[in-house]
């Protein structure tokens, strides 16, 4: 009796120990790097903007995504990957954009995303690729010409989870700030008269302009905001990938020929 109970019980610990060990071979492959990933799934995901013109917005007529940082991202896997790798695109906002990277929905973040020591925490950034400044977007003729004009009783229009909205709370602290989803919101909202100016990167103000020529940027950049496609953490072969890549298009002149195509006003 008491021999059968001793097997018993050495069998449920090993039953036990095998299941450990399994648990322990499934953390380990899917703990494989996303550079790995891409390569065994012959495809890349970039999360992109779709509602920044000149950097990445949605076509109505052909559901296509157009911009600098779309055609920015598909040359820098052409560069990586040749024609082995397949290139898809999903959308992210400036507030969805960090869940969607670590939570696998997106291999690189490729939408006009600020490097900052904050974000570092978050994720792992390439070097610069674009260099932009924050401003503010105003109706011509409006009595705001500068952050100066920013006092109590104005109100400024910024989007939720951009480093814009941060940098004017601190730079005109009396003005009121209203958060928006994503840009086309807030310039929807600007449009019908429920802010006084619209604040976020140059660049993607310049987009709004070309949409609309009754509005114009004022009182120059009060930020430096440059631009860096984030990774999730820990990655540092897919960085240096993109890095290389990155390079590889500047030295070419690949890359100033998608700056001046769609960045006319830098």
């Amino acid at each position: 009796m008491f021999k059968t109970k001793k097997l018993f019980k050495m069998a449920i610990l090993s039953s036990i120990a095998t299941l450990m060990l399994a648990g322990c071979g499934k953390e380990e492959s899917g703990s494989k790097d996303v550079l790995g990933q891409i390569k065994d799934e012959k495809k890349i995901v970039f999360g992109v903007k779709h509602d920044t013109r000149l950097f990445g917005l949605k076509n109505p007529e052909t559901g296509k995504v157009e911009g600098f940082d779309i055609d920015l991202s598909r040359e820098l896997a052409k560069e990586m990957f040749g024609n082995d790798v397949k290139v898809e695109y999903k959308e992210v906002t400036s507030k969805t954009r960090v869940p969607l990277l670590n939570n696998g929905k997106v291999d690189a973040v490729v939408a006009t995303m600020t490097i900052n020591e904050e974000r570092k925490k978050e994720v792992d950034f390439t070097d610069v690729y674009f260099d932009a400044g924050q401003s503010l977007l105003v109706k011509k003729g409006s009595k705001v010409q500068g952050l100066e004009d920013l006092k109590k009783g104005t109100k400024v229009l910024a989007v939720k989870g951009s480093t814009s909205a941060i940098n004017i709370r601190e730079k005109a602290p009396e003005t009121s700030v209203l958060e928006y989803e994503n840009y086309a919101e807030a310039f929807t909202a600007l449009k019908a008269g429920k802010g006084d100016a619209l604040t976020t990167d140059d660049a993607i103000l310049y987009g709004m302009v070309e949409e609309d020529p009754s509005f114009e940027l004022v009182g120059g950049t009060f930020t430096e905001e440059p631009y860096g496609i984030a990774v999730k953490k820990g990655n540092k072969e897919l960085v240096d990938a993109l890095n290389k890549a990155l390079k590889a298009l500047k030295d070419s002149g690949k890359y100033d020929e998608i700056k001046n195509k769609w960045i006319k006003q830098q």
